[in-house]
């Protein structure tokens, strides 16, 4: 018997008894039992998470506030479905998927997770050298700067994976840590609305709380304020067009990043690692409520209020005096519409003969991308330099860091499953230190005027692979061959399905418009027909490698330490 087996039999007796003395007792046992939903937490509150928030902020206001509370919601329902599919089989899931029901969707969504890991941590390493760069410690600029700070960022994700690695004690400080980068991301956010709310400007918390009540319409319209604006424009269709086009691709990003693709490897893997089994399952579904759900609420929901109060429908009107940057794109992408549409070439020439109004102006000028500094600049007046930069800084700075961590950990996970070799450590560390070493350049190789909205476009890009997910979690939490006994009956099955129906046709219209909305070219082929063609072929192996049935794989339900 392994040395934490006792811990684990403790553990099943703790919960047992607790829920014989009811609701509270129960809820109190797993406050203190609780961990792999707060690793989720620390993923989800990443570059992507404050990319999607802030920019909803600056194009619906508080409009969207609902949007990433009803992605989160039907993305715990996903999770919870692997995490019933685990800890009731005892079985890796990668092996399981491959045996029981299609080796093509286990090796999918293996893969996929990896493309993922390896994009996603680009952003995060660019994120949190930007924080150190313009927020904390503005003398470490220029490349030296970033090599120092990525650097410090690798060497701090590597030892901290090294605990996770050596053992039930290194998991329990492992999982301390994050939740400590969980509460300072949380409490940065939440400080900087408590600091807004009690400014001479204030909060319109009205018009924040019906924000939380679901709008579907969203998808299809403006904001008022925006919707005004436009009006008084020259061109309201161009503006219209741009904006809700906008709209909808950043509404991808924020459900996208709400649960990843990525996210759904590490829960099963994680949960295996501490030896659970079916006696936590109702500790896994809590674990995701307190570890995930609240801290993704409370920081998402801060970053898009303040965003809202700073930038929506309004300007500086030192950008159009400026010129330049993404103001003259946004008003070049304006006059060449005007020009193609009178059927007349683009050219320089050409767009001296337009003259936007200044409605147009203020419009392109609205229209720009902040990142988290430029937040931290404009509550600067309201909150004191401290709070708009410093305490802002280091929330930001968590959320990389945490998020790094998170990459790095379940790369190695991934890497360790499609090698076979679940139990070893050297390669879970090497898989790990990918994922690390890629992301080091991402501060080099996003040179574009925001790195910060690197994130926008790797989140569409998990948004196209979520789907692969959660149709694997679909068929096996429907699968007798998988569940037996345990297969959901009766109510229970019905709720199931519905709630698994409704994500997933969440997750698949999030990546139809993603995919859609992809014209650049590869080998002169749009890249939206090159990924519904992955689709066709994936769809033609996964028909012909269907497994009808046999026994489950002959899989170690936890891993050696």
């Amino acid at each position: 018997m392994s040395a934490e087996a006792p811990t684990i039999d403790s553990e099943r007796q703790q919960i047992l008894a607790a829920k014989q003395e009811g609701l509270g007792a129960t809820c109190s046992t797993y406050v203190k039992m609780s961990g792999p939903g707060w690793l989720q937490g620390a993923i989800t509150l990443g570059g992507g998470s404050l990319a999607g928030s802030l920019y909803l902020g600056v194009l619906a206001g508080y409009q969207l506030m609902w949007l990433q509370l009803v992605a989160m919601v039907l993305g715990i329902v996903m999770l919870s479905a692997i995490s019933y599919v685990t800890l009731s089989t005892g079985k890796r899931p990668f092996a399981l998927i491959n045996s029981q029901l299609n080796p093509v969707l286990g090796w999918s969504w293996a893969i996929a997770v990896m493309m993922a890991n390896l994009v996603w941590c680009l952003p995060q390493f660019a994120l949190g050298t930007a924080a150190v760069q313009q927020n904390l410690i503005p003398s470490l600029d220029g490349d030296a700067g970033k090599v120092v700070i990525g650097g410090v960022l690798l060497v701090v994700a590597s030892v901290l994976i090294w605990f996770y690695d050596s053992g039930s004690r290194g998991i329990v400080l492992f999982e301390r840590i994050l939740k400590v980068m969980v509460a300072i991301i949380v409490m940065s956010f939440v400080g900087v609305v408590i600091t807004l709310t009690f400014s001479s400007a204030g909060l319109p918390w009205g018009e924040i709380l019906q924000g939380f009540i679901p709008d579907l319409g969203m998808f299809n319209r403006i904001s008022t304020e925006l919707a005004e604006q436009v009006k008084q424009s020259s061109a309201p269709e161009f503006w219209q067009s741009k904006i809700l086009s906008e709209q909808r691709n950043v509404m991808v990003t924020a459900v996208a990043t709400a649960v990843g693709i990525n996210m759904t490897f590490l829960l099963p893997y994680s949960m295996l690692r501490k030896r659970w089994d079916k006696d936590f399952r109702g500790l896994a579904i809590f674990d995701l409520s307190i570890g995930l759900f609240i801290p993704f609420l409370l920081a998402t929901s801060c970053v898009v209020m303040a965003s809202a109060s700073q930038f929506h429908a309004k300007y500086d009107p030192a950008v159009i005096e400026r010129g330049g940057g993404a103001y003259e794109d946004n008003l070049n992408a304006f006059i060449d519409a005007r020009l193609i549409s009178a059927g007349k070439q683009p050219t320089d020439a050409n767009r001296a003969l337009i003259e936007p109004s200044n409605k147009d102006k203020e419009l392109a000028a609205m229209l720009i991308r902040r990142d988290a500094s430029s937040l931290a600049m404009s509550l600067e007046p309201l909150t004191g330099a401290t709070v708009s930069h410093f305490v802002f800084g280091l929330g930001v700075l968590a959320m990389a860091t945490s998020t790094i961590i998170i990459l790095m950990l379940i790369n190695g996970f991934t890497l360790c499953e499609m090698l076979g070799r679940p139990n070893s450590v050297n390669i879970h560390r090497l898989g790990c230190l990918m994922v690390g070493v890629v992301g080091f350049a991402g501060p080099f190789l996003w040179t574009g005027r925001t790195k910060f909205w690197l994130a926008v476009p790797t989140s569409t890009f998990g948004m196209m692979l979520l789907p692969i997910a959660y149709v694997t979690f679909f068929l096996m939490m429907n699968s007798r061959n998988i569940l037996g006994a345990d297969l959901p009956k009766g109510r229970r099955r019905v709720l199931w399905n519905a709630l698994m129906l409704v994500a997933l046709g969440f997750a698949c219209y999030g990546a139809y418009v993603s995919i859609m909305g992809k014209t650049d070219l590869i080998f002169g082929v749009q890249v939206r027909w090159l990924a519904l063609g992955v689709y066709a072929v994936l769809g033609i192996l996964g028909i012909l490698l269907h497994r009808t049935g046999g026994k489950g794989p002959d899989a170690p339900a936890t891993y050696k330490t």
